[in-house]
């Protein structure tokens, strides 16, 4: 997936060296984060400088650590169904509520099996 087709969707992890990797959406770069030990061999969550993600409204560049992710809505992203995120968290419930979201959530909240359900 090139994920420059896709900017409205885009998400980044930026790691203290200096490296980032681009993703396509926040579920891969979920996946991405949540088994490092898989897709970056040697680097751990202690290596992240930041994490950032695209609001899905004033698709703006957001701290991704707090931002808001609305699940199981009628949106799907680039690789089908995805988590979508807010910088707030009223934006974050008024999507929900009108796109007919599952749930809204914090960063620390998603988890492999939500990502599973996902796909």
């Amino acid at each position: 997936m090139f994920v420059a087709k896709f900017p409205d969707f885009a998400a980044e992890i930026q790691f203290k060296d200096g490296a980032a990797v681009h993703f396509d959406g926040a579920k891969d770069m979920f996946k991405y984060y949540l088994n490092l030990s898989r897709y970056a061999p040697g680097r751990k969550t202690a290596d992240i400088a930041a994490v950032f993600v695209t609001d899905y409204y004033d698709l703006t560049k957001v701290d991704g650590l707090s931002a808001c992710y609305v699940t199981g809505s009628d949106v799907y992203g680039p690789m089908g169904r995805e988590l979508i995120p807010f910088r707030s968290e009223s934006k974050a419930r008024d999507f929900r509520k009108d796109h007919r979201g599952n749930s809204v959530l914090r960063f620390r909240g998603v988890t492999p099996v939500l990502l599973d359900r996902l796909d």
